[in-house]
């Protein structure tokens, strides 16, 4: 290829130049490869103060937790993190900080998507500089764009660096069909997908040797085992980190995914997060503390949750504490933060 290219008889410059650019596209596939290795990654909680800023000492507290028990990537302010309700300097402040105290013992995976290419870009470029692994991308919602628009959305930020498309049509109001996922795997960034749409999806992608990762709990089993997915990038294992961690590492698992079926049905009865933001708070690893719009599941769904800890056992949850079912007015909703 040097020969053909003219470059072994060119100056020392243009060698040096094309060598450091090989060795640059070397690291990044070997960055990109880091990513596709991920079997369990945990979509993470922000937890909140009384005042409704972060609560960085439960934030740690519960990213301990997860590497205790054998999560290897954490996405940092995503819908589970609420990052749609996050300042992009709140949003970039929380990458920093995640990658500062833990990123050498996990992967973080910044989501700095947006329906505008342009805040795409610039969240991306802030997310890699704090030293974010990857970056996690949604495709435009709301003022939704063609298929090609999609395309050269996505190809903006990936020319950036590791990055895992994510397709969540019930929330974007737009599937990102594999027509644009097979044009953007060209790109050596491309990590993976995150998937929602279900298992057919999945399959088609595996069966092209494009990483997927499930994004539905309820389908994550069948999904590593019989469709092929790299694993799943999970709401669930922010409470049971050691149990979802079985579940894509130790094999075909039925009875352990059908006994935790009833926790993940519990958790998605209202639009994620306010399921997990109720759990956590029942189980004192996080603050009552809620930023508006989201609203606690009501007594009844907090006394459900009670008897599906003990059904499982607590001793397989985050946190120390007894679970509690709390009154109404434990819980603090804030609209201004």
């Amino acid at each position: 290829m040097l020969a053909r290219g003219g470059m072994c008889n060119g100056g020392l410059h243009e060698q040096l130049s094309y060598l450091i650019f090989i060795s640059l596209c070397v690291v990044m596939k070997l960055k990109t490869d880091d990513i596709k290795a991920l079997r369990l990654i945990t979509a993470i909680k922000t937890p909140y103060l009384p005042d409704g800023r972060f609560d960085l000492e439960a934030y740690d507290d519960l990213i301990n937790m997860q590497i205790v028990q054998g999560v290897e990537g954490v996405i940092v302010g995503g819908t589970t993190g609420e990052g749609q309700l996050m300042s992009w300097d709140e949003h970039i402040m929380l990458i920093g900080h995640t990658v500062n105290c833990f990123g050498g013992s996990i992967k973080v995976i910044g989501n700095t998507g947006s329906n505008s290419t342009r805040e795409a870009i610039h969240a991306t470029e802030q997310g890699f500089a704090v030293g974010m692994h990857a970056a996690l991308h949604i495709n435009p919602y709301y003022g939704k764009t063609s298929l090609e628009g999609l395309i050269s959305h996505f190809d903006c930020v990936l020319s950036m660096g590791p990055a895992i498309i994510y397709n969540v049509p019930t929330r974007t109001g737009q599937d990102i069909p594999p027509r644009v996922i097979h044009a953007l795997a060209e790109s050596p960034n491309l990590a993976g997908v995150k998937e929602c749409v279900g298992n057919d999806r999945v399959k088609q992608y595996t069966d092209n040797g494009i990483a997927v990762w499930s994004g539905n709990d309820d389908q994550c089993h069948d999904a590593r085992w019989n469709y092929g997915a790299m694993g799943v990038i999970s709401v669930t294992s922010n409470l049971i980190p050691g149990l979802m961690r079985e579940l894509m590492f130790g094999g075909k698992y039925p009875s352990l995914n059908s006994k935790l079926m009833p926790l993940m049905e519990w958790l998605f009865h209202e639009p994620n997060p306010i399921g997990l933001n109720t759990a956590l708070a029942q189980l004192g690893v996080a603050r009552p503390v809620f930023r508006l719009p989201y609203v606690p599941l009501p007594r009844a769904k907090r006394v459900e949750f009670v008897n599906i800890v003990k059904e499982i056992g607590r001793e397989y949850f985050v946190g120390d504490k007894e679970v509690e079912v709390l009154n109404d007015n434990d819980f603090t909703l804030i609209g201004r933060y």
